[in-house]
Formats: structure tokens, sequence, C-alpha cells
């Protein structure tokens, strides 16, 4: 007996050991599913999965998790568009896009976007995927991706971990996606949201002069611009004035002779001052005439539903963070939300420079956490005891040498198919949409590629597919801008 029991012990033992909490470095699930989108019903394929990184010498540095969906029943796949969909962070999983936006499945969220128990996922009647196939790409360290080992002094950060490192890699791999998927001779598009905008302004550039890979649309969802948000200065100070207008006229902040209007109709007016006459008063710093300090500060307090006194003790310069926490100071007490500003907090005290925690993240992370983890295991069937990163350990992030937007406009100098579309939320306080129309203009300073741009706004903030009503409308614009981008036989000329 002692015998049998010793050796059930080892058998047992011999078992749980060889597990180990790490990701297949190359494999793939396929599932299949059926769909209702725009009104047409079909079936389609999921592929979730991981697929090497390579290095150098063809050994796998890090593997990256996708999900692949492809429409059945498609005679020439060649000609059907692919989709390569990335979030930003730098750091965050792919999550976001992939279950709330242009994916089959979305979450369950009440219509405005905040959570609903049971967490779960419901069919999304507005997905792209009727038009294109679609790839959601994990980065390293995000969702299951990792770097090969993943801790230690073998892992090369360098090479994953920054701007132009980021962008390297990531068009290597997508050589690799698009040989093995057989979709070189698919129209191809690129979104990326937040940080994901500077990431496919740089692969832009990269697939096209590193992988000779060619794309004909560029679409950035809240796009993050460094240019303007790492940086002080009169033009990164003011621009943020056009969203506090949208963000006060939400909370009815505004004085009556706004807020008596709509908002489409009272944005405009704020551009043109923040353009015309804010950035030149800014740019006279502490030589600003008293008198004129005094009508800029007006101006601002009357744009932003903030205190005018608020505004002189900021130097006319208020930062987003005390925009946060002081515009409905006086209004019930609460903090507006960072990447949504519909979105409202508690603090613990109502006096300070910003609020004590993002409103709208804590929502959303309470919703998307359990679906994305329920969705890959139960529904996409992709079995593992590694954590689903959210946010991944991808910091410091090295910054330096960011000439993304300077490769968006060489890769549409050299491309006349390519495209860009950039998606706004007006309730955007992170990346604001004036933001991104700053952006649109700086790509190209000639003026001679604008008529290739275009620039959709919402009624919502950061995740503007959140709001019931802008899911389909942000979809509808993806859809339209890939069909009227497809070269339908046109030659790649000037």
């Amino acid at each position: 007996m002692k015998k049998i029991v010793h050796l059930f012990f080892l058998v047992f033992a011999s078992a749980v050991f060889a597990q180990s909490r790490t990701i297949p470095v190359d494999t793939v699930i396929t599932t299949q599913h059926n769909a209702t989108i725009n009104g047409s019903t079909f079936s389609y394929t999921a592929a979730t999965g991981t697929q090497p990184v390579w290095d150098s010498n063809s050994k796998p540095v890090a593997t990256l998790h996708y999900t692949y969906y492809t429409r059945n029943n498609i005679k020439d796949r060649a000609a059907r568009p692919l989709l390569i969909s990335f979030n930003g962070g730098p750091g965050s999983g792919s999550v976001w896009m992939h279950l709330a936006y242009t994916g089959p499945k979305i979450l369950k969220i009440d219509d405005e976007g905040y959570p609903v128990q049971p967490y779960g996922v419901d069919q999304n009647p507005h997905s792209v995927l009727d038009v294109a196939d679609i790839v959601y790409v994990n980065p390293v360290n995000t969702g299951y991706s990792r770097t090969i080992p993943e801790s230690g002094k073998e892992v090369d950060r360098d090479k994953f971990f920054g701007i132009n490192a980021d962008i390297k890699y990531l068009a290597e791999w997508l050589n690799t996606f698009v040989t093995r998927n057989n979709r070189w001779r698919s129209p191809k598009y690129i979104i990326g949201e937040s940080y994901g905008g500077t990431r496919v302004m740089g692969l832009s550039l990269a697939l096209q002069n590193q992988q000779w890979m060619y794309l004909n649309g560029v679409i950035m969802v809240s796009p993050a611009d460094y240019k303007v948000i790492r940086n002080s200065g009169p033009v990164a100070e003011a621009i943020n004035l056009p969203y506090y207008t949208a963000a006060a006229w939400h909370h009815k902040a505004l004085p009556k002779a706004l807020q008596e209007k709509d908002l489409l109709d009272i944005l405009p007016e704020s551009e043109d001052y923040t353009i015309n006459q804010l950035i030149p008063a800014l740019a006279k710093g502490g030589f600003l005439d008293a008198s004129e300090k005094k009508k800029v500060a007006e101006k601002i307090a009357y744009y932003s539903g903030l205190d005018q006194q608020d505004v002189i003790d900021q130097n006319l310069s208020v930062p987003t963070s005390f925009f946060w926490k002081n515009l409905l100071r006086d209004k019930g007490g609460y903090t507006v939300g960072r990447l949504d500003s519909r979105y409202l907090g508690i603090d613990r005290q109502m006096a300070g420079m910003r609020p004590d925690y993002n409103s709208e993240l804590t929502s959303w992370l309470h919703s998307f956490t359990p679906a994305i983890n329920y969705y890959l295991q139960e529904e996409l069937n992709f079995k593992t005891d590694v954590k689903y990163n959210m946010f991944g350990p991808v910091h410091p992030w090295n910054n330096e040498n960011d000439n993304t937007r300077d490769d968006l406009r060489q890769a549409m100098a050299q491309n006349p198919y390519l495209n860009v579309m950039i998606q706004s939320g007006y309730y955007d306080g992170a990346t604001n949409y004036f933001n991104a129309k700053y952006t649109m203009w700086q790509v190209d300073p000639s003026g001679r590629l604008k008529d290739r741009f275009s620039f959709k706004g919402y009624r919502s903030g950061h995740m503007m597919y959140l709001r019931r009503e802008d899911l389909k409308t942000a979809n509808d614009d993806v859809r339209e801008f890939i069909l009227r981008t497809m070269a339908n036989g046109k030659s790649a000329k000037y």
C-alpha cells in the first residue's frame, strides 16, 4: 500500500511541476460564429493565438497574442480589406477597440458606457467585419503577449519599449502575420487609439520602407501627439480651451449665451478665439499688458465655465488637472473624468489641483476586465493561466527621436493611395479633439496632402464608441472610409 501511495504522489507531483504559467510561443485556436452586422447575416472564423517576434538570428525573443476575424464564404479574399488594430498606453492591451468598437462582440454596458452586471458580451450589430477582416494585436507585455524569457537580464528592453523600437518590431511581426495568412494582395488599413495614434503614424512608413507593405489607410482614434502633450508653451497650453468648452457645455456650466446654443454651434467660436487670440496672448507671457490679461481671463472663463480669478491665478494657462478638479466645485463638488469628462467622481476634499482618481477609467476597468477574460477563455476557447494585462509593465518607455508626424507625411507623399482619418470625442480631456485637429494640420506643412485627411468628432470621450449612438456613427465612418479609399483598379500615381 505504501508503494502505491508513494507512486501516486510521484506521478501527481511530476504532473503539477510540469505545468508552468507561461504562454505558448506559437499557437492558434479557431472557433466558428455567426453575426448579423449592418443588416447582413453571415458566419465568421475567430482565430486567437500567439505568433513569435523573431530576432536577427531567427530566434523568438517575444510572442504576441492576437485575435483575427475573417468573414466566411468570401470568393476573393485578396480583394477584401484587412484592418490591423492597436490600442495605446503605451502598455495597453487591444481589449478596448476589440470588445467595444469594431469587433463582432461588444461588452455589456448601458447606452452611455457604464458597467452592467452580470458581465459579458453581446453581439455588435455595427462592427465593420461585414466589409473588412480584422486583427487585434497586443504589443509586448500587453494582453497575453510576453517577452522570452518573461524577465531577467536576458530580456533586452531596448528592443521593445520605446517609440521607435515598438514600431520596428511590430512592422516585422506584421510582415510575418500577413505572409502566414496570405494577405499580401489585400488592401490594408491600420487603426490605432490614443498612443496607438503615434504608433500607426510611425508604422505607416516603417511598413512601407522596411517591409515594402503599402497601406490604403491610417485611422487614428483619439490620437496622442506627444509633440504637444509633453510640452509646455503657448500652443500646448491654449489648445485645451475648446475641449474645456465642450466639457463645460455638457455639464451645463457655461454662461447662458453659450449654454443655450448647440455644442457644434459654440465650438467653432471657441476654436477661433483659441487660434487667433489666445495663442498670441499666451506667447507674450509675463509681458502681457494688465488690461489685456484681464480681458483674456474673462474670455477663458467665458469659454471654460471656470472662475475668472482662478484663471488669473493660473497665469491664464489652466492645467487640465485643475479643470477636472474645479469645473463643478461649486456645482455639487464632483470631479470630472480625464479620458471622458461626462463621468463624475467624488474626492476626499473639494479643494485641490487634481482629482484623487480617474472616474472614467475605474468604470471602464470595472466592465472590460471581466468581459475580456470571459470572452477569450469561454467563447474563443483560448485557455491559459497567464494574466491578461489590461495595462502591462512597459515603462520606462523611450520617447526620444519621435519623428512619427513626418513619418506619416513621407508615407503619404510616397504612396498616392494612402489616406488618413482622425476620430475624436469632444469630451476627451487626455488627447483632446482640438489637439487632434492641430496634429492633422501640422503633419504636412505644404498643404498639398490635406485633401487626403478627414476629421470626425463625436459627443463622447476618449473611447467615443462606448456611447451607443456613437458606436454606430463611428463604425459607419470607418466603413465609409475603407470603401471610399479602396483602389478599385485605379493606378497609384499623381
